[in-house]
């Protein structure tokens, strides 16, 4: 039986519940590694090798080396284990997050000390809020994976 998810409505959000947890292990455990330097080196000195150690998925491992955060937990990563990969390549938290939303570091920043986007037009999927997916670089795509 499946369960009712109605939190899988709200745009421009990926709930990381058990079902997504599943889906990400080992994307998000490949992530956790990169906390050691030693593992950082070996991943930026030959990324596909590294990713290949990890029973990811191709779509996972496609994901990471083409540092499509959005990608990344459509395919089951929590953005909390995803910072560390932009931690490896020298990126803020900032940084990060505004490429995921198609803001630049500094409007990133900006709209999270003015407190966040409005809920206005970003309650459910098909509003036109600045959050719904036809409103973000991954466009249609987040919609096609039912995001």
């Amino acid at each position: 039986m499946a369960l009712h998810k109605p939190y899988t409505d709200v745009p421009g959000t990926i709930i990381f519940d058990a079902q997504q947890s599943r889906k990400g292990y080992w994307l998000n455990q490949f992530c956790m590694s990169l906390m050691k330097a030693e593992n950082r080196a070996r991943f930026k000195a030959d990324e596909r090798a590294y990713l290949d150690e990890w029973a990811m998925t191709e779509e996972q491992k496609q994901a990471v080396l083409a540092r499509d955060l959005n990608w990344c937990m459509r395919t089951g990563g929590n953005i909390y284990f995803l910072a560390k990969i932009g931690a490896t390549d020298g990126k803020s938290f900032q940084q990060m997050a505004g490429s995921m939303t198609g803001m630049t570091e500094d409007e990133y920043r900006a709209m999270m000390l003015a407190g966040g986007r409005s809920a206005d037009g970003n309650r459910v999927v098909g509003e036109d809020g600045d959050a719904q997916a036809h409103r973000q670089p991954q466009g249609n795509s987040a919609r096609k994976e039912g995001n």
